[in-house]
């Protein structure tokens, strides 16, 4: 149980580091 605990924070850590990656992505489209 403890290791898919981990398994799952990685998880929603990626996912929030993509989140930011988007939302980067999304303000340099507007610069442009």
């Amino acid at each position: 149980m403890a290791t898919k605990k981990k398994a799952t924070k990685k998880k929603a850590a990626k996912k929030k580091v993509a989140k930011k990656k988007v939302a980067k992505k999304k303000v340099a489209k507007k610069k442009v």
